[in-house]
């Protein structure tokens, strides 16, 4: 079947896009440039040839300074003696700020990642409010006690903080992925020095920016940018940061992984996903179809719990995927800068010539394109939401992180085949069962090795449920009372008391 998508072209003129905006590092409280110089500047994807940022090229030495401030503010500053209290309400006024520049970081974020801005403004909506969450819980952040140890005996438990922690996202949610780690970290009373994607570094500078003038004391949430291999190693190799929380590719993450466990330090990973929507044939189909499209279309299909793998029932198959293409065709792409677009572009040409390799392998490998498989303009990283049928276990499309607007759909004729296709994959960051039965659904989510799940619905989130993923998907809980534990050191003090 084929399918007319709506396409916007880029308005070259709109003054949010001209001006290159230049951005400093944020190392100790100051914003500074990097010691060697030198700049990395960033290319519009929606908008080729127009100069969106410039940011410091940093490097091993940048990468040093900054631990040496965040340990230096952990060893000596006020950040891990404040009462939780204190804390607080520095974090919360953080989020606050946040929500009262939802529009600048919205811009900075359409302009440097290509998303829609109207979905921008909802993820910088989201960020204020971990921030707001993670305020309220560090004022209630807990030990534990023991009475029953004997009559001279008691025994505690103290929560401490893990000391200086390392962070490194990833380009996609730039500021949404930096507010589910931060806010956490700085909470449990850690220093941070964040390094995010040097293709979308703008929205993390300036809420360290925003943080700064909302009262966070120097060297507590330091912002060093450049490449992976000259800054974001390094947190994984120094011996002054305790703990490294990494998002990103498989491959980058055993490394940062593998050097981690060399120097014996705590390290949290988030490694993507192939996520598995499972439909049943009892399932509201209306409202299974609008959660698999925006699941598997949303912001291009570059995020890491896209629901990129269709299972469906046999005997409604026909009657879902009609209903999916129909709202994949109403998916407005283009422009990330106008209010219409729902869809942006692609992160650059490089990652848009490996989403169409992969369409073309799927053909080649004997799957069949139901809609889409194609690029949208004249220009720009623009692709087509796609919908690939007939399509087998063993297929690159099957098993790999496309990170792109691609769904695999399969079909199954019992419950068993269903959850043994959605545990096909190396993969377990998230999941969806469609179902009318909930005995049904809780049966087959419990089967499913998948940290983030889903009945009947598809990407929701809140502050207060832990995220994090299974097998190959990484290691660590982040968000909800559990989120402090990534960042906590556990102390076990046995007082024998005076008789």
């Amino acid at each position: 079947m084929t399918a007319h998508y709506r396409f916007i072209a880029p308005r070259l003129d709109d003054p949010r896009l001209l001006g290159d905006r230049r951005y400093s590092m944020l190392i100790g409280g100051a914003s500074v440039p990097a010691l060697s110089g030198e700049t990395i500047t960033r290319e519009s994807p929606a908008h080729p040839g127009h100069i969106v940022s410039t940011i410091p090229k940093g490097s091993r030495a940048d990468a040093e300074r900054a631990i040496a401030a965040a340990r230096a503010a952990f060893d000596s500053g006020p950040w891990p003696r404040m009462t939780g209290a204190e804390r607080s309400r520095i974090m919360y006024r953080i989020g606050e700020s946040i929500e009262a520049n939802i529009e600048e970081l919205a811009t900075i974020e359409a302009l440097e990642v290509g998303k829609a801005i109207s979905q921008a403004r909802g993820e910088m909506g989201y960020s204020a409010e971990l921030w707001r969450y993670a305020a309220g819980q560090a004022r209630g952040l807990e030990g534990e006690t023991y009475n029953d140890l004997g009559t001279n005996t008691l025994g505690l438990v103290l929560r401490e903080p893990a000391g200086v922690v390392g962070i490194i996202t990833p380009w996609n949610f730039p500021l949404l992925i930096g507010s589910e780690r931060i806010p956490w970290a700085i909470g449990a009373g850690c220093t941070v020095v964040i390094k995010p994607s040097e293709f979308t570094s703008g929205s993390t500078i300036r809420m360290a920016e925003l943080a700064r003038e909302a009262g966070l004391p120097d060297g507590v949430l330091n912002v060093v940018t450049g490449y992976g291999a000259d800054v974001g190693q390094v947190f994984a190799e120094h011996p002054d940061v305790d703990a490294v929380n990494f998002t990103g590719s498989q491959r980058v993450g055993r490394v940062i992984g593998s050097l981690a466990g060399q120097n014996i330090k705590r390290v949290g990973l988030e490694l993507g996903g192939k996520g598995p929507q499972v439909v049943f044939s009892d399932a509201d189909l209306d409202a299974a179809a609008a959660k698999i499209s925006g699941g598997a279309f949303h912001c291009s299909g570059q995020a890491c719990i896209a629901g990129s793998r269709l299972i469906v029932a046999d005997s409604i198959a026909d009657k879902l995927l009609e209903k999916v293409e129909a709202l994949a065709a109403k998916i407005v792409t283009g422009d990330p800068l106008n209010d219409a677009s729902n869809v942006g572009a692609l992160i650059h040409h490089a990652h848009f010539e490996k989403v169409a390799g992969y369409v073309e392998e799927g053909k080649a490998d004997g799957a069949t394109i139901y809609s889409g498989g194609t690029r949208l303009g004249e220009a720009g990283a623009f692709f087509a939401p796609t919908i690939f049928t007939g399509v087998k276990p063993e297929m690159s499309i099957a098993r790999d992180e496309i990170f792109g607007p691609v769904l695999s759909t399969f079909r199954f004729s019992d419950p068993e085949e269903a959850i043994a296709l959605a545990n096909d994959t190396p993969f377990g960051l998230s999941a969806c069962v469609w179902t009318n039965n909930l005995s049904t659904g809780l049966q087959a989510i419990r089967r499913i090795k998948a940290g983030r799940t889903w009945i009947n619905g598809m990407g929701d989130g809140t502050p207060q449920m832990p995220i994090g993923g299974y097998k190959q998907s990484g290691i660590g809980r982040e968000l909800g009372r559990h989120g402090f534990d990534e960042y906590s050191e556990l102390k076990n003090i046995h007082v024998t008391l005076t008789r």
